[in-house]
């Protein structure tokens, strides 16, 4: 469908990419991945044709078709309704429904054989571009992005950026391009709206290309991955994690044939050196240097996946109550946040606020910080210092600031090596700290805000989306300071795998009230799902935990316990019966004069199917039943 044939592309003297190959295939699901300023955007938009690359070649199938999603579209503006923007991608569809309404019109006074059958052929078009389920099409696909179907009618410039990108994400996602690229899609998406998203992307018909630091959603979005490293593209076939462990094995071959190849060298070089002087010697030496000459060198491996050490010194300890609050209600107008809802934060806590947007996760944020008006009452704890990360606060930076001199600025009594070193962490190196604000992209200056919060001496850290904007590698050493950090944290995250490696608690608001999970978001998730599907017979005996601090609670019965006890020995009997049966029936099947005569072999085949269809009905049983009782 698309082919890349060995392209370069220079940025001045500096290369992002030198004889790069990649074909892309149709129903290709593939997940664009690197550091910050490997060129991922790049590829993008040489494959637009927005940019022109210096070597090589770009080959596109005439039918190939390009939607393109990018931060660039946040700006853009329509006083169309949201519905109107999203069925844009409609366009000849609505062109067609526009002149069958004007033929119906001239019909009503001047009815013709030949309007009839121009008609008739703009009807038999309209119906094969599936026009008449266009409109519920889009409030479909608008309504799994976040929106609500009082909002469709609303127009596109009174929704923020981000709502914004979703409405043209709709659009582009009902257009179908045969190649669909999304760059960072899930930055402005709540995880109902991921999870959506995800699905919608498993099912679409054709190829597309994600860049995103969404471990999560890769794994469950993609089916390859294309690594932008040392200006090449490496394919790997399979999701995140399997590119995670494919990698590994592959630096490790490579690591092996780079050491063999160097151990060769020396020896070959300790050779020529030993006998260079030797004339009985010369045709062998001569040999060897040519041999070296020819030598195609094999590259050592490049560490990019750095672990960090963060030293956290609180210059005070607080109190074991963070922060609490009590009877707090919010509202804006008629939009009701909190109503008379309490909870606390005791010391250690790391806490994850999740759920989607429009609940209000960032606004009690700024309710536990102190910074919001409210009814109710929050109640600060002993010697609590607390330090706030949101995107805003990027704006805050002095921009003619080097990155070291905003750190000093902290007053945290760090030395300049130890700020150098933290800087280090978030992969600024070198003559980096040295450099403006002013000159750093939106990902490299939420490093430095992030930075700044974490030498802040701050006994309690709240976090407002803090991996928006932050390459996976970036991620994951955000990760691992939060997993060293001693003290108490609240974040606010729709990345799945950042929450579950952070969080020893969840948050969520339901119903106007704050409640939480006293457990991580994969006990969450695994919870949440069967308080859903109400699968098993434990559903109906746990109890929600719908207050905060209270541990879901399973209620023991005995009687109920004992029943469930009989039915799992009757299922294991059962299963024990039908395995038997198969075995015989499998030996019968393998018998000549069973196999050389179709009848027997059509009924003994018949009578295995149905003792198989028992067996997952019996074993589905057994584990739910076991379930139960666990």
């Amino acid at each position: 469908m698309l082919t890349l044939n060995n392209i370069s592309y220079f940025i001045g003297g500096r290369a992002l990419y030198q004889n790069a190959t990649l074909q892309i295939q149709p129903k290709d699901k593939i997940g664009l991945i690197g550091a910050n300023g490997t060129g991922k955007t790049t590829l993008l938009r040489i494959i637009t044709g927005e940019y022109s690359i210096d070597e090589g070649t770009v080959q596109k199938s005439k039918d190939c078709t390009i939607g393109y999603l990018n931060q660039d579209l946040l700006s853009f503006q329509s006083d169309d309704s949201i519905l109107a923007v999203a069925m844009k991608a409609f366009s000849e569809a609505m062109a067609i429904q526009v002149e069958m309404d004007h033929l119906l019109e001239k019909m009503e006074t001047h009815y013709t054989d030949a309007l009839i059958d121009k008609l008739s052929k703009l009807q038999e078009r309209f119906q094969a571009l599936e026009g008449y389920t266009i409109q519920s099409s889009a409030e479909k696909i608008l309504e799994g992005l976040g929106f609500s179907s009082t909002d469709l009618q609303r127009p596109l410039r009174t929704f923020s950026g981000g709502w914004r990108m979703r409405v043209i994400l709709a659009q582009m996602l009902l257009a179908k391009p045969s190649l669909l690229l999304l760059d960072e899609p899930t930055n402005h998406l709540d995880l109902p709206s991921i999870q959506w998203l995800e699905n919608y992307l498993q099912d679409y018909e054709g190829a597309v290309i994600i860049v995103s630091h969404d471990r999560a959603f890769l794994n469950q979005a993609v089916t390859k991955i294309v690594e932008v490293a040392q200006q090449q593209l490496t394919v790997y076939e399979g999701n995140y994690d399997f590119y995670l462990e494919e990698r590994t094995l592959r630096k490790e071959i490579q690591k092996a044939a780079f050491e063999n190849q160097q151990a060769k060298i020396r020896q070959t070089e300790r050779f020529i050196e030993r006998f260079r002087a030797q004339a009985t010697k010369a045709k062998q030496v001569q040999s060897r240097v040519k041999s070296l000459e020819r030598i195609d060198m094999i590259e050592d491996i490049v560490e990019e996946n750095q672990h960090v050490n963060f030293k956290f010194q609180f210059k005070i300890s607080p109190g074991r109550t963070i922060t609490e609050l009590k009877e707090v209600s919010k509202a804006y107008g008629a939009l009701q946040i909190l109503q008379k809802s309490s909870g606390r934060i005791e010391r250690g806590d790391k806490i994850a606020l999740i759920g989607a947007n429009g609940r209000g996760k960032s606004t009690l944020l700024r309710i536990i910080s102190g910074s919001e008006a409210i009814d109710g009452e929050v109640i600060q704890g002993h010697n609590v210092l607390p330090s706030f990360f949101a995107q805003h606060q990027l704006e805050s930076l002095d921009i003619e600031n080097t990155l070291l001199d905003e750190l000093k600025m902290m007053g945290s009594d760090k030395s300049e090596t130890e700020l150098r070193n933290v800087l280090g962490c978030f992969l600024f190196a070198g003559d980096d700290v040295f450099k403006k604000i002013k000159v750093l992209s939106g990902g490299e200056k939420s490093r430095v805000a992030l930075a700044k919060t974490l030498i802040s001496n701050a006994n309690f850290l709240l976090l407002d989306e803090p991996t928006n904007h932050l390459d996976i590698v970036s991620v994951n050493i955000l990760i691992q300071a939060l997993q060293q950090y001693e003290g108490t944290l609240v974040v606010v995250s729709h990345d799945r795998h950042f929450v579950s490696q952070v969080a020893t608690k969840i948050w969520y608001i339901e119903d106007h009230q704050l409640k939480e999970y006293p457990g991580t978001f994969d006990e969450y998730t695994y919870w949440s799902q069967h308080q859903k599907t109400n699968t098993t017979p434990s559903n109906s005996t746990k109890d929600k935990p719908s207050q905060p601090n209270e541990k879901p609670k399973v209620e023991k019965k005995d009687g109920l316990n004992k029943k469930v006890e009989q039915d799992i020995k009757k299922a294991e009997e059962k299963i024990t019966l039908l395995e038997v049966e198969k075995r015989t029936i499998e030996e019968e099947l393998s018998k000549v004069e069973t196999y050389t005569n179709p009848d027997k072999l059509a009924e003994f085949g018949l009578k295995l199917q149905t003792i198989e269809d028992q067996l997952l009905e019996w074993n589905k049983r057994w584990e739910s039943l076991l379930e139960s009782l666990e």
